[in-house]
């Protein structure tokens, strides 16, 4: 009996195992265009059901709370805080699964493409391998998932996917919702069509990390477009913040550099030639 606990106790603890999807198995219907509906309205929170910021009510160590509200402080300032956006780099997981414009779901045998409009292609791996011990860190992560078939009708109906192998710095929504500055982030995702209705699709994202007291679970929700229009999109065609060293810039609409808060000191200008006062 004690044997047996100890292989029950001991599978417990053991990464997901991956198994390859089946030839003759079915996919969902899930190959189409998504649109996040919370997107564009006041925001685009993490958990959709909560408003924004310490609306969230994120379950953060106080260390990280502490990070948090000092965010939301500088942002009432003027400047951005711990928000990645205004320097238009990736958003990094989980962030980047808020899709803020349309994206694609394509299915593959051996893999499951998100392609957004913006951020790049994310990609979970359904071959059958591990983790790759010396996968290089992105903000994005690593992904390997697995399709299982819940009611044994002989088609998938939900894929598992766990995520790791990060670097950062990454957040949760645009107010600066820090995650751990050591990345040691899991993330793992159960993604499947409403059984009710097959245009919505539900990703319930949980989120283990060191920035965190207990794991985080949000309930995702994205909306089938039957008539997809696709867009190009260049965050720096319309982003008028700049940094330079550790401060935060702004651009006014006459092309002139300008301070985000009260006070700020001008960058450093050794190196251009100075008017001579007469």
């Amino acid at each position: 009996m004690l044997e047996h606990r100890a292989i029950v106790i001991l599978a417990a603890l053991l990464p997901m195992a991956i198994v390859p999807a089946a030839a003759d198995m079915k996919y969902p219907d899930m190959q189409s265009q998504w649109r996040n509906p919370t997107a564009g309205r006041g925001g685009n929170p993490w958990d959709p059901n909560k408003p924004m910021g310490l609306g969230q009510q994120a379950p953060l160590t106080p260390e990280y709370q502490a990070k948090f509200e000092a965010s939301l402080k500088a942002q009432k300032e003027g400047s951005q805080g711990n928000s990645r956006g205004s320097t238009c780099e990736i958003a990094g997981m989980p962030k980047m699964m808020n899709f803020a414009e349309p994206m694609e779901i394509v299915i593959r045998p051996n893999i499951f493409y998100f392609i957004p409009v913006q951020v790049p292609t994310r990609r979970i791996y359904t071959d059958g391998h591990s983790f790759p011990k010396d996968a290089a860190p992105t903000l994005g992560g690593y992904s390997i998932g697995r399709w299982i078939d819940e009611d044994g009708d002989g088609r998938y109906d939900v894929l598992l996917a766990e995520t790791r192998h990060f670097k950062g710095p990454r957040v949760f929504e645009s107010t600066g919702l820090p995650l751990h500055d050591d990345n040691q982030t899991i993330v793992k995702e159960r993604i499947y069509l409403d059984k009710s209705n097959s245009d919505i699709l539900h990703d319930e994202i949980t989120t283990i990390d060191n920035a965190l007291a207990r794991p985080w679970t949000v309930d995702r929700i994205y909306l089938r477009v039957r008539k997809p229009i696709w867009i190009e999109k260049n965050c720096h065609e319309a982003n008028p913040h700049l940094t330079i060293g550790n401060e935060e810039y702004f651009l006014s609409a006459d092309g002139k550099l300008m301070p985000v808060s009260k006070g700020q000191p001008p960058p450093d200008l050794r190196y251009f030639e100075q008017p001579v006062r007469r």
